[in-house]
């Protein structure tokens, strides 16, 4: 059976819901878990309803306009959360340790290469997920001078535990998953956590063709998709 893992962004210590990362158009989340876009209360309604862990993105980190880490450390106490903090390099993965289960190293804030390998060397994988970020089938990375493939190589060499392949694109639009995406990474299977724009069809296609885990935000959120079959 598929694991789902609920999505929630942060923004001014709200949960926000947007399209396609076009982060300056986010509303307050509207979700069946809770009577508000309070993080906190909607995790106690995601527990409830089943969850084992939550994806939080910390959209004011990420772009530099304060932070809602006591949020997401009030959250962890409740569901393990996986941290999108925007990490540039193993200074910023250690600080976020102390305030959730596994900590994301995004492509498209990862400094260098040689900062991801000094985190694997010092941390366990249980820890590090690594997010490959796309946009238009590309490798979304302000500092990599790579393409998809060539990150690929690099991921292959460090055998992550988790890789949570992110079209970007996709985001909040609930127009399936990116198949061209997928094929490019399909020696690395059995490790990826299929993220953008999914809805229920796609959840059936890629059980079928054997995707452990997926992030799903906008389709959960509506009540479209339930967390437990």
């Amino acid at each position: 059976m598929i694991t789902k893992i609920p999505v929630i962004d942060l923004k001014q210590h709200q949960a926000v819901s947007g399209k396609s990362g076009m982060r300056d158009t986010y509303q307050p989340l509207k979700t069946i878990f809770a009577q508000s876009s309070n993080p906190v209360e909607i995790a106690q309604g995601l527990k409830l309803n089943g969850a084992k862990e939550i994806y939080i993105a910390d959209l004011d980190l990420i772009e530099s306009n304060g932070h809602n880490i006591n949020d997401i450390k009030m959250v962890n106490t409740i569901l393990p959360v996986i941290f999108d903090g925007g990490v540039k390099n193993l200074k910023s993965f250690e600080f976020f340790l102390d305030y959730a289960y596994k900590i994301i190293i995004p492509t498209e804030t990862l400094e260098s290469i040689e900062e991801m390998e000094k985190i694997f060397e010092k941390y366990p994988k249980e820890r590090i997920v690594v997010s490959v970020d796309t946009k238009n089938n590309e490798l979304l990375a302000k500092n990599l001078n790579m393409n998809l493939t060539e990150f690929k190589e690099e991921l292959i060499k460090l055998n992550p535990n988790e890789i949570i392949l992110l079209d970007i694109t996709g985001v909040g639009t609930e127009k399936g998953y990116n198949k061209k995406l997928l094929d490019e990474f399909d020696q690395l299977k059995d490790k990826l956590i299929i993220a953008g724009g999914l809805n229920k069809q796609s959840l059936e296609e890629l059980e079928k063709i054997g995707i452990k885990k997926v992030l799903i935000g906008t389709s959960l959120h509506s009540g479209e998709v339930k967390l437990l079959y």
